[in-house]
């Protein structure tokens, strides 16, 4: 269940009393986890995958009536923005227009009254606060233009001299920056302990690669496949598949896994220490991506012409799993099963991931069928980018959902939704995980991504009240029969 997608009166889920509700709703319901998507400041698209920075909070996400009960805003200076006039869906342009000028009355009233807080968590951040804070404020300069079409070369490429005048002539978006880092992990850290009393752990999923318009990769530019002017030799991608002739282009900057191994791959120790901050669970995203990476040329126009490239492999995820012993990981493992994949993980040790949405393909019996499960995995019914199970019955191949039919028994007292929840939670998988959609059976717009389709994604929100108490009662009657309560 994504934080977005909570309701609230700002329109956009927050951390806030709507947060709160769902942790109460989730210890009501028998769940041990949440899982969410990236928390990070949204840029292309929306998508929490693209993210201006790998540390940083989504400004979005923060509570305006917590600032509110704590002086920081008045409640008429929030009720006289336009937040959206669709409480099922996040209407990204009004909430953009309306939350940094929020934002900003806040800063004006807790800067120097938090100073002392504000210049601790400075120093508890200072691997990548600053250079994000810069990174903001220089992109409010130049128009919110991506820093490879910033006007200044000395600031794209980092002089210091210029980046200290800079510093100078921004201070008062720089500060804004900061203090809206402060107020986002204040509150995330808040809603944590609340959880951790619950005994709700939060699973988080960390995106294999950041966003080329990033703070991480303008502030760290020798970690990447970049030209002498920053721009990107390589980037992301998948190749043409049975779903897609052209491949995936995701347009990220390749690593420079040789220059980070020098390091001691520092960067991506940094990397998943700032994760463990927010997370207790880390799901680590295109798992296949350790073990080979597709890379295409920079300016091609899709991915089909690309080659692959040998990940970092166990020699990486070795050091992360002996750097974070007490740091739980699971390999997003999803796509074409190739052996080199299959054997990372078996020796990386990590649980992998079974979909039941993928297990129903008549002609091509799938290990994704819960009875072909070991017990060190993880089964969800979709991922955030499948669609809800209300949707897939009705998208899917005919064939593949009469299967799903025969196979789990379903009913219609019982309901396909709910019966396909009992395939999984009945599964030995260590962890099942369902889509918050699957349990209140919406169907059109409630799916949250749909890949490929760059616009018009991560918008879905659950309706006020949804999460009730005999929801919650039916889902722990479930969960205890099959003795994950």
């Amino acid at each position: 269940m994504p934080v977005s997608s909570l309701p609230s009166r700002y329109g956009i889920g927050t951390l806030g009393k709507e947060a709160y509700r769902f942790a109460d709703f989730l210890k009501k319901a028998g769940q041990k986890y949440w899982q969410i998507l990236p928390l990070g400041p949204t840029s292309y698209g929306d998508s929490p995958y693209q993210s201006f920075s790998t540390y940083a909070g989504n400004p979005y996400l923060i509570d305006l009536d917590l600032l509110v009960k704590d002086g920081l805003l008045r409640r008429r200076e929030i009720t006289a923005c336009f937040w959206g006039d669709d409480p099922e869906h996040v209407d990204y342009r009004a909430v953009f227009e309306s939350r940094f000028s929020v934002l900003e009355k806040a800063k004006a009233r807790g800067w120097q009254r938090d100073q002392a807080a504000v210049r601790k968590f400075r120093r508890e951040n200072s691997s990548w606060l600053d250079d994000y804070a810069l990174f903001m404020a220089l992109k409010r300069h130049f128009g919110m233009a991506s820093w490879l079409e910033w006007p200044d070369e000395a600031a794209r490429m980092r002089d210091p001299k210029t980046l200290n005048a800079y510093r100078r002539q921004l201070r008062e978006d720089v500060e804004l920056f900061l203090y809206i880092q402060f107020l986002f992990f204040r509150q995330w850290r808040d809603l944590k302990e609340y959880l951790t009393g619950l005994g709700i752990g939060v699973i988080g999923d960390l995106p294999i690669y950041v966003a080329m318009d990033s703070a991480d990769v303008w502030a760290e530019p020798q970690m990447f496949k970049l030209d002498s002017r920053g721009f990107p030799t390589e980037v992301s991608g998948v190749p043409p598949d049975y779903f897609n002739e052209d491949g995936q282009l995701w347009g990220n900057p390749i690593y420079d896994y040789k220059a980070m191994k020098q390091d001691g791959y520092g960067w991506w120790i940094r990397r998943i220490a700032g994760a463990a901050k927010l997370y207790d669970v880390i799901r680590l995203d295109h798992f296949r991506g350790f073990a080979s990476y597709w890379t295409v040329p920079y300016g091609r126009p899709d991915a089909r012409i690309g080659r692959w490239v040998k990940g970092p492999g166990l020699e990486l995820l070795g050091i992360l799993k002996r750097q974070f012993p007490d740091l739980e990981f699971l390999a997003e493992d999803l796509g074409c099963p190739a052996p080199e994949v299959q054997k990372l993980l078996a020796r990386s040790g990590l649980p992998g991931m079974k979909v039941l949405e993928f297990a129903f393909d008549p002609k091509d019996p799938s290990t994704y069928l819960p009875h072909c499960y070991t017990e060190h995995c993880a089964c969800y019914t979709g991922t955030h980018d499948n669609p809800p199970l209300g949707l897939w019955c009705q998208e899917a191949d005919p064939r593949e959902v009469a299967l799903a039919k025969r196979y789990l028994g379903l009913n219609e007292e019982e309901g396909f939704q709910f019966g396909v929840i009992r395939g999984g939670m009945s599964s030995v998988a260590r962890l099942f995980v369902a889509q918050m959609q699957d349990y209140l059976c919406p169907t059109e717009g409630s799916r949250i991504n749909t890949p490929g389709i760059p616009h018009g994604n991560w918008r879905w929100r659950m309706k006020p009240g949804a999460a009730d108490a005999a929801l919650a009662k039916r889902i722990r009657a479930m969960t205890r029969m099959y003795g994950r309560a």
